[in-house]
């Protein structure tokens, strides 16, 4: 079932957690849609008010309300125009020095922003939003705002960063005694839970604790809320009954409201779970149409998916794919990538029935790949990815037996002139299945080696196992893009994405050279080291010149983005030698990493350089110096280390 992030659409608008709904049937629809008009009729007629008082008011804080007022009305009919009237409000806000306005405005503008899945967006505006409420000790605002910023990290899967906001807005609306406040964290701390499947009774302890606070608050967003969380918990627990119970519930008062896509696609998800895939079909398409028509492309996405898995289940693999790829198009477009991990599961089982093995082992690759800049795909998912093309390889081997088990067949039946002519058949048939399957294993191969050194995959594949190892002299490679997080809060998240992935690229490319071993990316940070697996004497000299030529990349990089007026990273690098260990760690998310004080040192030689600077340490200028030109920084200090004498690469001796 979908977890999902929905806005009180009051004053002052609160995050809610939303999981799943399910039960509604055509009548009851129509009727909804009857009671959806005329609440779309009763917002155009304030809409119209508000407009009509706005064109005659002037610039003052009453204005301002309206304004804002008029954006949040927008909300749900076109957050692009909502955009429009909140950044009116701002600058009104601004120039009349309307604080409270102006707090109101940002949180607004964040609220379009999430509406539009530009959750980098929503976040930098509910940042500044949150600094205006604490300056005018507004503890509403304030404790509103870290709802919101809990509710969007939950969304994008960050269950810790989102319970420290929640944990932080739960304490300031104990403080203020705020009834709806306290409602929707203890609900959306139930969802966390909920979502990370550890404790379903936890879950339910925290949305019964919310119930009579928002019964007796009487909010139809809050109840359809909780309704629907608690429709979600007694889903997972097995009792369907008690689930439909809440979940229509949900669905009366969530009529007319932007939150009816999710309600409308977990009803799709409970259909399909007891077979009933016409009721199934119906809903998801219901969510569908209504996702389009408010442009919510994560509602759409979802609705997508659900859609696939029904048609998948019903047996119906052509369909599903038609609706996976649909999806597939929606979901990379938002960097949704939880479902977008789903609909690669799905597409490539519903190639897999189809006997269509290319493309099933096409999205098993992707679903291996599939990586989050910004939210981290889990390790274990690739390694039982690459199990499931194991299975795929198997299934063409069955096939190529039978084959073989036919062809015998036939030979001993017919003559000998009749047998010769199909054990040339079966030749071409049997090499060219075997080619087929070498090129299958090399890609799996190359899958691997994207997690592992090549010596390190040959001994795990060879042995089941990888010891680890001692090197008595490697040289660490750390880089590192100055004012990364500022840049990241001006770069729209495909901007940053793309520029990290140009620069991560061409590094790969530079290691690649020069035989030295990426070992990992951290955020922004970039490791790699020279002489292992394989050892050498050379590493020094190796990484030296692989920094270099990263230097120059990244300074010819800002050339050219500067020359066509965009933003750029600049970057720090730092090398050191020494002893490491390096192996694997884990049984599921493993990964191949090197550790020691020389790790340390590499790093510290990182932070303490400068930008476009190539900075080492002086066990590392003792290797290198006859053939590189240095120049002495001194001792300077790194932290934990004392003092160390460093020096700045400035080019190889001619």
């Amino acid at each position: 079932m979908e977890i999902k992030i929905s806005f009180i659409n009051s004053t002052e608008n609160h995050c809610l957690t939303k999981t799943s709904t399910i039960l509604k049937n055509i009548t009851a629809f129509l009727l909804l849609l009857c009671s959806f008009s005329f609440h779309c009729w009763a917002q155009s007629k304030q809409i119209d008010s508000l407009k009509n008082l706005i064109s005659k008011a002037a610039d003052d804080s009453t204005k301002v309300d309206n304004i804002n007022l008029l954006s949040k009305n927008y909300f749900s009919i076109d957050p692009i125009i909502s955009l429009q009237y909140s950044n009116n409000a701002k600058e009104i806000s601004s120039n009349i020095n309307y604080q409270k306005g102006l707090a109101l405005a940002y949180k607004n503008i964040g609220i379009a922003y999430y509406m539009q899945s530009k959750n980098i967006e929503a976040i930098q505006n509910w940042n500044t939003s949150l600094k205006l409420y604490k300056d005018l000790g507004d503890k509403i605002g304030h404790a509103n705002i870290l709802s919101n910023l809990g509710a969007i990290y939950f969304n994008q899967g960050v269950d810790t960063k989102a319970i420290e906001y929640y944990l932080q807005s739960l304490k300031l609306a104990e403080e203020i005694n705020d009834s709806l406040r306290l409602a929707t964290v203890l609900m959306n701390i139930g969802t966390v839970y909920l979502n990370k499947k550890a404790n379903y009774d936890k879950s339910l302890k925290y949305y019964l604790e919310a119930l009579p606070i928002c019964e007796s608050l009487k909010d139809k967003d809050a109840l359809g809320t909780i309704y629907v969380n608690l429709g979600e918990i007694y889903f997972e627990k097995g009792d369907n009954n008690k689930s439909l119970d809440y979940l229509k519930k949900s669905l009366i008062v969530y009529e007319g409201s932007e939150n009816i896509p999710y309600s409308y696609i977990d009803i799709g998800k409970v259909y399909t779970k007891i077979g009933d895939y016409n009721n199934a079909i119906i809903n998801e398409n219901k969510a569908l149409t209504i996702a389009t028509k408010l442009n919510g492309k994560l509602d759409i996405a979802r609705s997508l998916l659900g859609l696939a898995n029904t048609y998948k289940q019903k047996g119906e693999a052509k369909e599903a794919i038609n609706y996976f790829l649909q999806g597939i198009e929606i979901a990379s477009e938002i960097k949704a990538n939880i479902e977008l991990k789903d609909m690669y599961k799905g597409i490539s089982e519903s190639y897999n029935a189809l006997a269509d093995y290319n493309n099933a082992y096409k999205y098993q690759s992707l679903l291996i790949n599939i990586k989050d800049t910004l939210y981290n795909i889990e390790t274990d998912k690739k390694l039982g990815s690459l199990d499931l093309d194991f299975q795929i390889y198997k299934k063409e081997g069955q096939i190529s037996q039978q084959q073989q088990s036919i062809q015998r067949q036939k030979m001993i039946r017919n003559s000998f002139i009749i047998g010769f002519a199909i054990v040339i058949i079966f030749a071409g048939i049997f090499f060219k299945q075997r080619n087929r399957i070498s090129k299958e294993k090399h890609r799996s191969d190359e899958l691997l080696l994207n997690i592992l050194p090549e010596e390190t995959a040959e001994e795990l594949k060879n042995t089941g196992t990888a010891k680890a190892k001692s090197y008595d002299s490697v040289t660490v490679l750390f880089t590192d893009f100055k004012d990364f997080t500022k840049l990241s809060e001006i770069l729209s998240p495909t901007q940053l994405v793309s520029e990290i992935n140009e620069c991560f690229s061409a590094f790969d490319h530079i290691m690649h050279k020069y035989g030295v071993e990426k070992i990992k990316t951290i955020g922004d940070a970039y490791m790699a080291a020279g002489g292992l697996p394989a050892i050498n004497n050379t590493h020094p000299k190796d990484v030296v010149r692989a920094a270099l030529e990263i230097r120059d990349f990244m300074i010819n990089h800002a050339a050219a983005k500067q020359a066509a007026g965009k933003l750029f990273f600049r970057i720090r690098i730092g090398v050191h030698t020494g002893p490491v260990v390096s192996g694997i760690v884990g049984t599921k998310k493993f990964a191949y990493d090197i550790w020691g004080d020389s790790v340390n040192t590499a790093s510290r030689m990182e932070s303490s350089g400068e930008t476009g600077k190539v900075n080492i340490s002086e066990t590392t200028y003792n290797l290198i110096k006859d053939n590189f030109h240095c120049i002495h920084r001194g001792k300077l200090a790194a932290k934990n280390k004392g003092e160390i004498d460093m020096y700045f690469v400035e080019h190889e001796n001619i």
